[in-house]
């Protein structure tokens, strides 16, 4: 006898709940996308010598994390449901399962067949 009810008898979670658990993800997935990205430009600059001319020195190096730390924010940001969000919903669901179970929980209680805010528009004004 199963004495553990399935997702879909689960009752839906509250918005406070839905809230933080999308935060997390969001969070989450920015960090990946980060993180990717970031160790990404180390191993291409690490296959390109220094140029013999205009090569900026110690000043570029000692910079080039930095801006390597703002063009990974940058390519994370502009990702959008590319490279690592598939990677990064993964890693959600395995590091984080219960806000993944709050998330899904969620989707299967929303409205079927509208957007959220195209439901205000099927509302009765007075």
């Amino acid at each position: 006898m199963n004495t553990l009810p399935s997702i879909s008898a689960m009752p839906a979670p509250s918005a406070q709940q839905v809230e933080a658990a999308e935060e997390v993800r969001d969070a989450f997935g920015k960090f990946v996308g980060q993180t990717m990205f970031a160790q990404m430009l180390s191993s291409m600059r690490k296959t390109v010598g220094k140029p013999a001319y205009f090569d900026g020195g110690r000043g570029e190096e000692v910079f080039r994390g930095q801006l390597d730390q703002v063009l990974a924010e940058k390519l994370s940001e502009s990702d959008g449901n590319g490279a690592g969000d598939s990677l990064a919903d993964k890693m959600f669901k395995q590091q984080f399962p219960q806000h993944a179970q709050t998330l899904e929980r969620a989707e299967q209680h929303a409205p079927k067949g509208l957007a959220p805010l195209a439901a205000l528009g099927t509302l009765r004004r007075w």
